[in-house]
């Protein structure tokens, strides 16, 4: 498989967004690392405007889920691990329903569920610090 990696200032979110969904056109599983404030939920946000969603989206650090629509009226799922303590937890909100709906599905803190996840099914979004305004992603 092979990886890219852009280094973009966070003014270049909404390009780097639109280098994801092309380079991964039939893909709609999404796990995102990094530390926190490295930028996962401000990357979802450029991906899900990219995707036309009108209401902004936030962090759903204590629902787990947020479900936002594009224009189509098709769902998008975005998913913070965060605070969970046992994939367990993901299995009882429906995890696997909404993974195998075919819509794009978005998560931050994925690694908390990692041993869940089918590897070929996801593409990893690896989000590095560089300074205060510049992040360097692999995908």
């Amino acid at each position: 498989m092979n990886t890219k990696t852009i280094t973009a200032s966070l003014a270049q979110l909404d390009e780097v967004a639109q280098e994801i969904l092309f380079t991964h056109t039939n893909s709609r599983i999404f796990c995102f690392y990094g530390e926190m404030g490295a930028g996962k939920t401000t990357v979802i946000k450029a991906l899900c405007k990219y995707l036309g969603i009108q209401n902004i989206p936030t962090s759903p650090t204590f629902a787990i889920v947020n479900e936002y629509y594009t224009p189509n009226n098709e769902p998008v799922y975005h998913f913070d691990f965060y605070r969970i303590e046992h994939p367990e937890e993901a299995i009882n909100i429906g995890i696997f329903e909404y993974l195998e709906s075919g819509n794009y599905c978005f998560m931050e803190w994925a690694e908390k569920i990692e041993e869940i996840l089918e590897e070929e099914d996801k593409v990893e979004i690896n989000i590095e610090r560089i300074d205060e305004q510049t992040r360097k992603f692999t995908f």
